[in-house]
């Protein structure tokens, strides 16, 4: 879809005046907010594409795409009925990895994934009441995605 108002954010497609075929651009930008919106991934970064995809299936392009997904590094790769579609990120965008739950942040150059925290070991006095509070904090974290439990 080129040469067609697109939105700042995430480059909807907007309608034109008098635009023709309006439900091409209306379901192209439903198609992307279904994607985007609360946006969970099958894995990734993957250099290349998933060989039996499902619709509404997306994965982040590794930086070394090749194939279909060449030159889209870092995009949001949503496969659909008509084939590839690519959401480039802005920074900030969050995804979950539905591989490992996961929560993907994009920097602005690279996505990156949470600091593993481990639960706390070792000392000379051992507390275990501190200790059975520290790892709950760290499993109620790695519940909600924002750290990944090691």
């Amino acid at each position: 879809m080129t040469d067609m108002p697109i939105t700042p954010r995430f480059a909807l497609p907007l309608l034109a005046v008098a635009q023709a075929q309006k439900e091409v651009t209306h379901n192209e930008a439903l198609t992307l907010l279904d994607a985007l919106v609360h946006a969970a991934i099958e894995a990734g970064p993957l250099a290349a594409p998933p060989a039996n995809p499902a619709i509404g299936q997306c994965w982040i392009v590794d930086t070394a795409a090749a194939g279909a997904w060449a030159g889209e590094s870092n995009a949001i790769a949503i496969w659909t009925a008509g084939g590839w579609r690519f959401a480039a990120p802005r920074a900030g965008v969050q995804v979950t990895r539905l591989a490992d739950g996961a929560r993907l942040r994009f920097d602005g150059s690279e996505w990156t994934a949470p600091a593993t925290v481990s639960a706390p070991t070792g000392g000379t006095t051992v507390d275990s009441e501190a200790r059975d509070a520290i790892t709950a904090l760290i499993l109620n974290l790695a519940a909600q995605g924002i750290l990944i439990s090691g």
